[in-house]
């Protein structure tokens, strides 16, 4: 089989697979909302298969980039996506929704930098780390420099503030490190200070404390605090084994605030039931034991760790939304990749597997 040609097909499959789900339900879920807000029950639909077909195409236009490219424009990569989290703040060009400036205004679209800056962080990890082979067990050559661009990645995004995107950013890079040979032991001394860290970034900010302690008790402030759990619990549990039926959820009707967006999960759970939520489940799962059967059969190390960053960063996310859903962690405004409405998640997530699909075209592997 000639390696430049092959390429894993469940990986696109199973990609176009969720892309559809997750149109189908970002329309079924914000039809009311839409119609009140913008007078159009369409709007969200038009503009999320928008952004799909432009994700697409950035997808079959990387899968046939060759990848190893990446390695030598890793350093542009990062400064590029450094500045486009510095953008946010250049007034005329950020937006502000919700007390939150996290995206900037282009030809009308709002375009969310972070979600470049995730990847640009992968790329540029990766290609160091295959620099650095002989030095990665060292702390100071090793493990200190990751940490500090992940540092300032980190810094930019809480100005924004977005925490959760935030840590999920220097966890992806924790995860790579350890994959690429770390010491355990540096990265075990680490996890005190940083966990000292983040409880002190949570009670800096009242919200983030009340985030941080309702979801363990949602009930104890139903109207408060706790609502948007509650109201997650109530969508999957009235779903049942089959659910209500597509179309026919009852809490997207104003009572969970922008179902289409991070609690579309519920919305899943509520119309297509035990069954659907299982399905989407397992659609993820299938997606990301390719994605690891891409960085195992690599041809190279860069490869190697370039499509573990990109399989960890969807993990995380999945693994944190659905979390959030079933009110096992703290609120927080990560999507759940391909499904959840937001064009700067899917485009970029898209690309992203387009990298993946890269890879595997250069791997001797059956992928059938």
């Amino acid at each position: 089989m000639d390696r430049d040609n092959a390429l894993d097909f469940t990986l696109l499959f199973v990609t176009v697979v969720l892309v559809i789900i997750g149109i189908i339900m970002v329309f079924s879920s914000s039809s009311a909302s839409a119609y009140y807000a913008h007078g159009d029950s369409y709007y969200y639909l038009k503009r999320q298969m928008m952004w799909a077909v432009l994700g697409f195409i950035s997808m079959m236009v990387l899968s046939k980039i060759d990848y190893e490219k990446y390695d030598k424009m890793s350093k542009y990569i990062l400064m590029a996506g450094l500045v486009s989290l510095m953008l946010v703040f250049v007034p005329g060009l950020g937006v502000t929704l919700n007390g939150a400036t996290r995206w900037i205004s282009i030809g009308g679209h709002t375009i969310q930098p972070s979600e470049f800056a995730k990847l640009a962080i992968i790329i540029y990890t990766a290609s160091a780390l295959n620099r650095k082979k002989e030095d990665v067990r060292t702390f100071l050559k090793g493990v200190l420099p990751f940490l500090i661009v992940a540092g300032i990645a980190f810094g930019l995004i809480m100005l924004q503030p977005d925490f959760s995107t935030a840590v999920s950013i220097v966890a992806i890079v924790v995860v790579m490190i350890f994959i690429a040979g770390a010491n355990i032991g540096h990265l075990i001394g680490l996890s005190l200070p940083a966990f000292a860290a983040l409880i002190m970034l949570i009670l800096s900010e009242p919200y983030r404390l009340v985030r941080w302690t309702s979801f363990l008790d949602p009930f104890q402030d139903p109207r408060g605090s706790g609502y948007q759990a509650i109201q997650s619990l109530y969508a999957l549990g009235s779903g049942g084994l089959f659910g209500l039926g597509l179309g026919r959820s009852r809490q997207k009707f104003f009572y969970i605030p922008l179902p289409q967006n991070d609690f579309i999960f519920s919305i899943i759970g509520e119309e297509l039931g035990f069954i659907g939520a299982v399905t989407v489940v397992f659609l993820f799962m299938l997606l990301i034991w390719r994605g690891i059967r891409v960085a195992l059969h690599a041809p190279d190390f860069f490869g190697c760790i370039l499509a573990t960053g990109i399989i960890a960063m969807i993990a995380l996310q999945v693994i944190m939304n659905i979390a959030v859903v079933t009110s096992s962690m703290p609120v927080t405004g990560i999507p759940l990749p391909f499904i959840s409405a937001g064009g700067s998640s899917l485009l970029f997530t898209l690309s992203s597997i387009g990298v993946l699909l890269s890879i595997s075209r250069k791997s001797s592997i059956n992928w059938s």
